[in-house]
């Protein structure tokens, strides 16, 4: 069965992800956030779930089961109330592990 992919954050933040195939998941309460992708990742029908940052960040507990399996991918984007680094953060440290050092964003 092929995967599907979601998308988690507030309604404005994602609303126009679902034209393009996404399966939306409305989250305006960031302390509800844990729950969500509980629900979200329950059924194993999804290889990635992008988040808003601010989702992200309230479902660090919950997210970080999925820190070592490869799918789904769990995936932070930045809201419409702006970008917080956090995926910035975040690649810079894959690409750290990988190659050794930062080539990307070298501060």
């Amino acid at each position: 069965m092929a995967k599907s992919i979601a998308i988690i954050g507030d309604s404005e933040s994602i609303k126009g992800f679902g034209a393009v195939g996404m399966e939306l998941f409305i989250c305006d309460d960031p302390s509800s956030a844990s729950q969500l992708l509980k629900q979200v990742t329950d059924g194993d029908y999804y290889a990635i779930i992008y988040m808003t940052e601010e989702i992200f960040e309230a479902s660090s507990r919950e997210r970080e089961k999925f820190a070592e399996r490869a799918i789904p991918a769990i995936i932070p984007l930045p809201g419409v109330r702006g970008n917080t680094g956090i995926g910035q953060k975040r690649l810079s440290s894959f690409v750290e592990q990988a190659v050794g050092s930062d080539i990307l964003f070298k501060n």
